[in-house]
């Protein structure tokens, strides 16, 4: 901590008695009374100086409180002060005491604690409104006779944290309104330090916070597909727009050889069949994202197995269900897989939005789904298998529900019914994928506000069926 520059004691060689003024001529007399309180307002000054520059440079807050009684002593003219403070769960603390050795110290120090033991037996714990008078009068019963207490509170954003004592045992001392201000703009400094010190915590956690928040968006963005597949006849265009810095959405491609594709790092077969899956975890922030890394984890595991995609949610949800009760969350999951030879499109759907197909050959719009509960409701759901026969020039959606819920100015939602007819409207004018994706966000955009971000994750994989040989 800084070194603070504390003021001198005035020398007494200085200084006269009342007794030696009194012997003065009234015109010595009177000028020696006007120096006196020149040096006691000096005194004062250089003291609320040193306290103010203390405040403004201390970065312990333990070692600035250990000024405070002292301060308090001096500018009041005390023989002691102390500086007790109330915590948020009614505990009292007796922080700093600022007396010379003696019996005097000595009384003031048990006068305290033994209030602080008193406060601390009840049956109850003390609430801070209770805390104030009841403090108060233990001290006061403690105490001899013959020192006289004097308090003031110390406030913090209206609340009462604290009281700063002073304690005399002149029997002519008065507690007059000049050292109660000056008490109080002790106190004041006193909550100020206070406040201070626990914005600087919040912020330090903001800070850290922020930080973790950073790494877990990096990783979240590293997991999800960096680019789209070659899929032989296909054309693909993927997005995930999170709202917050992570987000609970998630979709992948992975393809049927992915266990040799992961050891060899290569990219896969072009004619091989690809699994598409899309998913939403319920929530945001760090747990979803937390989640959907297990969620992809755990799946990419099953599609090793080459079972049914009924069958990979099946035992997805077996698997998931402890760790998903006890987080009391749910994944929503839409799994299919793609045949390029025979353009068939398997798949299941775990309460997930259904996806919608756009057919080339009636221009009409329908909805891919199953039955199916959602990952993690039930440790024994089952799921059904669906197939269609692809043709070229037919397009697949999948999305989450960012999509459906995004809300306008009004409230009123997207919904399902306006996605459908701005696919449709995209699916019949845009040449590409990647065009239906871009007019199919621009429309949701333009339908909550250009200048308003919606609040949910948004996450779209268009998929259009080409020719084999295209």
């Amino acid at each position: 901590m800084t070194a603070i520059p504390l003021p001198r004691e005035p020398s007494h060689s200085n200084n006269l008695n009342d007794t030696e003024i009194s012997a003065m001529t009234p015109v010595l007399a009177l000028k020696e009374l006007v120096a006196r309180l020149h040096r006691e307002q000096n005194k004062i000054q250089d003291l609320l100086s040193s306290l103010g520059f203390a405040l403004r440079s201390f970065n312990n807050l333990n070692q600035f409180l250990e000024l405070i009684p002292m301060m308090a002593t001096r500018v009041a003219d005390a023989d002691a002060s102390a500086l007790v403070l109330f915590r948020p769960n009614g505990q009292v603390r007796l922080e700093h005491l600022h007396c010379q050795e003696g019996i005097m110290s000595r009384e003031i120090r048990q006068a305290l604690e033994m209030a602080t033991r008193q406060i601390a037996a009840a049956s109850v714990p003390a609430q801070l409104t209770a805390i104030k008078p009841s403090f108060d009068s233990q001290v006061s019963r403690f105490l001899g006779s013959h020192i006289h207490m004097f308090s003031t509170p110390i406030l913090v954003k209206n609340t009462e944290r604290g009281r700063l004592y002073v304690f005399s045992s002149d029997p002519e001392y008065t507690w007059t309104e000049t050292r109660q201000k000056l008490v109080r703009l002790v106190a004041d400094q006193t909550a100020v330090a206070i406040a201070n010190n626990e914005l600087t915590v919040e912020l330090q956690k903001k800070e850290r916070l922020d930080r973790e928040l950073e790494i877990a968006a990096e990783i979240q963005l590293r997991l999800l597909p960096r680019q789209c597949p070659l899929i032989e006849g296909v054309d693909l265009a993927a997005r995930c727009q999170i709202a917050d810095r992570v987000g609970g959405d998630y979709y992948d491609f992975i393809p049927a050889n992915y266990d040799r594709l992961e050891a060899n790092k290569k990219v896969g077969n072009a004619g091989e069949d690809w699994s598409m899956v899309i998913g939403d975890v319920m929530g945001k922030g760090v747990p979803a994202g937390l989640i959907m890394t297990m969620t992809r984890g755990m799946l990419r595991a099953e599609v090793l197995n080459s079972h049914s995609p009924a069958q990979i949610l099946h035992h997805l949800n077996r698997v998931m269900y402890a760790d998903l009760e006890n987080s009391h969350r749910f994944v929503t999951l839409f799994y299919s897989r793609y045949d390029p030879q025979t353009q068939t499109l398997y798949y299941s759907n775990a309460a997930h939005n259904p996806p919608l197909l756009w057919q080339a050959a009636t221009h009409k719009v329908k909805r891919l789904d199953t039955v199916g509960m959602l990952i993690g409701l039930t440790a024994d759901a089952e799921y059904e298998d669906g197939q269609t026969q692809l043709h070229p020039g037919d397009t697949i959606i999948y999305y989450t529900d960012g999509f459906t819920d995004a809300a306008n100015q009004s409230g009123d939602r997207f919904d399902e019914e306006n996605l459908k007819l701005a696919f449709q409207w995209a699916c019949e004018h845009c040449a590409s994928a990647s065009e239906i994706l871009e007019y199919l966000f621009d429309r949701v955009q333009q339908f909550i506000g250009d200048d308003k971000r919606n609040e949910d994750d948004m996450t779209l994989v268009v998929m259009r069926v080409e020719a084999a040989n295209s």
